[in-house]
């Protein structure tokens, strides 16, 4: 089997590339059927301006092979320009404010650039609310993912789906377990056993080895609260975990990984590629990725010495249970702007619907066939040039993609049982994932105050954690942000929109 030389760095690129491409008339995969406008409307090839984000080493280039079949089988002229994930929130910020915005707009929610919301209810984007039952592709990904991207109970927004499973996931080397005859944890207590063992024993013989990279380490906050991320329901409202006892066992917990020395000792300030080099330079047995963007990034490391095995973990248990977050169902949400004619709308949405097909998905994910991949019983085996073409998740995938339960499973490259292996880590973590109820919801009071409280939540956490304050620093901004009363309007207008969801379904 083939295996992909895959080198695909999260590192925030400052890059910005106009791709500007031709359609060929080469027939499609699929037959020349899918020559024909996706929409059946007009033969016209209609030019779309694009902005996307992307998060790999390098985005499609001018001469993209993809993009060029893309267009073939859609009918249309592509003008993409990819801007790479680390400024792309700028990016946003700075061509929300000017007004002069292209046809579609990738944004990476509904709430976190607040201009876009504002603009929403200004009418400056499409209410899609009517037009999108006659697209069948997109309106065939799971309901709960396009419940989570409405808007005032509205789709302003057409959601870029990913699987609800199979997210940022704690992941250790199994093959580090087996070295030291230790079993895979299952619980904090266990997991920091194992932390400790992997340090003293130093299994790839790595000065300095320890037991966590620290890359995601909000997981340990959701396991010791039970909650996917900040708020929590319970008995119908909405809770702010930051103000419960878990959230100080959390601290306290990585307060005991900082001084056993289990965790680099500046792991606030470090970057992505970093918290990489560590772990796949044998210097760290546990870090935190997707499935999929665990292969990517370890892919080399595994090349280089293929008795290396990376396992992601189904769950882990602290106080409140067994634990695993599940997915918002969506990597970012397409807009168009209501500058945008009717006719060009329908065009996008048409090109949008192509992309959540299993054609167009497997054009974005895979590439073309015998180009890009071949098929050995029913497995896409990709080679060199799916990642000289920068397919894949990371790119295409930003904007085209059919609901798959298990694309969080595979990554260009991967043998065959690594992804049945991984598809069983899914399917397991479907029973016991836990949602976020607040995805979506927004508060006027967070929106101007929330990154103030943020920052000093998330310093204060550090300051803790690394000796630089005590524990009762940390008791007396929970008590002051109890009686503090912006932050507990940003609880109550949090449940206000809450139960506004509840009552609209």
């Amino acid at each position: 089997m083939k295996k992909a030389s895959v080198r695909l760095s999260l590192a925030a690129l400052l890059a910005l590339s106009l791709v500007t491409l031709a359609a060929c008339s080469s027939e499609p995969q699929g037959g020349a059927a899918a020559n024909k406008p996706v929409d059946g409307q007009s033969e016209e090839t209609v030019t779309l301006n694009i902005l996307s984000n992307f998060s790999i080493a390098q985005p499609p280039g001018p001469d993209n092979p993809v993009t060029k079949e893309f267009e073939k089988r859609t009918n249309t002229k592509l003008n993409i320009t990819w801007v790479s994930d680390g400024v792309y929130n700028d990016k946003l910020n700075v061509l929300l404010a000017s007004g002069d915005l292209p046809d579609l707009i990738k944004l990476p929610d509904t709430t976190t650039i607040p201009q876009f919301s504002t603009m929403v209810r200004q009418g400056a984007f499409w209410d899609l609310t009517p037009l999108l039952k006659d697209y069948k592709n997109l309106m065939d990904s799971p309901a709960q993912i396009w419940e989570n991207t409405k808007m005032d109970g509205k789709n302003f927004v057409v959601p870029i789906v990913r699987p609800l499973e199979g997210g940022a996931t704690l992941a250790i080397r199994r093959d580090w377990l087996d070295k030291l005859h230790l079993q895979m944890p299952t619980t904090m207590d266990e997991l920091y056993t194992v932390m400790k063992a992997f340090k003293e024993n130093a299994p790839d013989g790595k000065q300095n080895t320890y037991g966590y990279t620290m890359r995601t380490n909000e997981i340990i906050d959701n396991t010791f609260n039970g909650s996917n991320g900040k708020w929590k329901e319970v008995d119908g409202k909405l809770i702010d975990v930051t103000l419960e006892p878990t959230m100080r066992d959390a601290i306290l917990y990585k307060k005991k990984l900082f001084d056993e020395g289990l965790i680099p000792p500046d792991f606030a300030i470090m970057k992505d590629d970093q918290f990489w080099d560590l772990a796949t330079g044998g210097s760290a047995g546990v870090t935190g990725e997707t499935i999929e963007a665990l292969w990517r990034w370890t892919y080399d490391q595994w090349k280089r010495d293929p008795s290396v095995v990376w396992e992601p973990l189904v769950s882990i248990a602290a106080s409140q249970g067994q634990f695993t977050a599940q997915n918002s169902g969506f990597i970012g949400v397409a807009a168009i702007p209501k500058s945008v004619p009717e006719a060009k709308v329908k065009k996008i949405l048409s090109l949008l619907d192509y992309g959540a097909s299993l054609e167009g998905s497997t054009l974005s994910q895979y590439g073309i066939e015998g180009v890009h991949y071949t098929k050995e019983d029913g497995y896409f085996v990709t080679n060199e040039q799916s990642v000289k073409d920068s397919l894949g998740t990371g790119s295409f995938g930003k904007l085209f993609m059919k609901h798959d339960p298990y694309m969080y499973a595979f990554a260009p490259g991967m043998p065959k049982d690594v992804f049945e292996r991984n598809k069983k880590i899914i399917d397991a973590k479907s029973k016991v994932s836990t949602p976020n109820p607040a995805i979506g919801l927004a508060s006027e009071t967070n929106v101007k105050l929330g990154a103030e409280y943020t920052k000093k939540i998330d310093d204060l956490k550090v300051q803790v954690i690394m000796g630089k304050a005590g524990i009762d620093a940390w008791d007396k901004l929970v008590a002051d942000l109890k009686q503090d009363a912006n932050y507990q309007k940003i609880i109550q207008e949090m449940n206000s929109a809450y139960k506004e969801r509840l009552a609209s379904k």
